[in-house]
């Protein structure tokens, strides 16, 4: 009886997981990518091979912005449905001193799994913010040529806010000695994207890079590796850290809201579907 019990339980829980990072993840990314289109749109231009003027300057800062109206709620729900739901099934089970390798497991796969959507969306949106005219319709292979080069820069950066984030929230939450308000999470939130924003903001430039280059640029030509040279040997360290400003600044931003509205919905979303306590034998 207690065991039967205990499983409906938590399929009602695993139901109620998906269903409200689902809302959360997808009201959150949509309200902060389309907040700060203009600046990603200069940050864009900054770090293009086409020069900040060529590419547009200060002109047209929504060009691009219909894809990312289309794919913002998608990716983002699939980071959280994937994240809070790992931390769903093992949280439980595993020591809290563990918690830790949980959160950065947990945004590893978020990020592969939302960069499904995110990357040909990406591709999409910084042809049209670099205002590169291309013929006809992007081939897939042209649509997921930035994905290695997005994971390698996604990964990093999950693996260092989320964990960051989590931790933020533990510490207040030990200071407090409550839980964080929507508010609080959105603070905490904006300091672990800060940080990950820094450090992975050279990784960003050559992921920018390859989704801008020529459609007939060949494998080798479009490399993380062989871009992150290229910007080296052109404009040196200086070159790594373009558009660094409006990427950090825009992040900062960015992190307060989305983590703010993430919070604030998913308290929303947790009084229409609430956890249910599983019971004991």
């Amino acid at each position: 009886m207690f065991h039967e019990d205990a499983k409906i339980a938590g399929s009602i829980n695993s139901r109620n997981v998906f269903f409200s990072s689902m809302i959360s993840g997808g009201v959150a990314g949509t309200v902060c990518d389309l907040t700060f289109f203009p600046l990603d749109t200069l940050k864009t231009r900054l770090q293009s091979q086409h020069g900040f003027n060529q590419s547009g300057g200060f002109r047209r800062l929504y060009q691009g912005v219909i894809p990312v109206m289309v794919g913002s709620a998608p990716a983002a729900s699939l980071f959280f449905i994937t994240y809070e739901g790992i931390k769903e099934f093992t949280q439980p089970k595993i020591p809290q001193t563990y918690h830790l390798f949980i959160h950065m497991g947990a945004a590893s796969l978020g990020e592969m799994v939302a960069c499904l959507v995110r990357v040909p969306v990406e591709v999409m949106k910084q042809r049209k913010q670099a205002l590169l005219q291309d013929k006809g319709k992007l081939k897939l292979r042209t649509l997921y040529r930035g994905y290695g080069s997005t994971v390698l820069r996604d990964l990093p950066f999950g693996l260092i806010q989320m964990p960051l984030w989590e931790y933020f929230k533990l510490c207040w939450k030990r200071q407090a000695c409550r839980d964080c308000t929507p508010l609080e999470g959105a603070i905490c939130g904006a300091g672990s994207v800060a940080v990950a924003a820094v450090i992975t903001t050279p990784l960003d430039v050559a992921k920018t890079r390859i989704m801008l280059s020529d459609t007939s640029a060949e494998k080798d030509e479009v490399k993380i590796s062989t871009m992150l040279k290229e910007v080296y040997r052109e404009k040196g360290a200086k070159g790594l850290f373009a558009g660094f400003a409006p990427r950090v600044f825009g992040f900062t931003l960015g992190g307060f809201v989305f983590f703010g509205v993430y919070e604030q919905v998913k308290a929303t979303c947790s009084t229409i579907f609430p956890y249910t306590s599983i019971p004991s034998s």
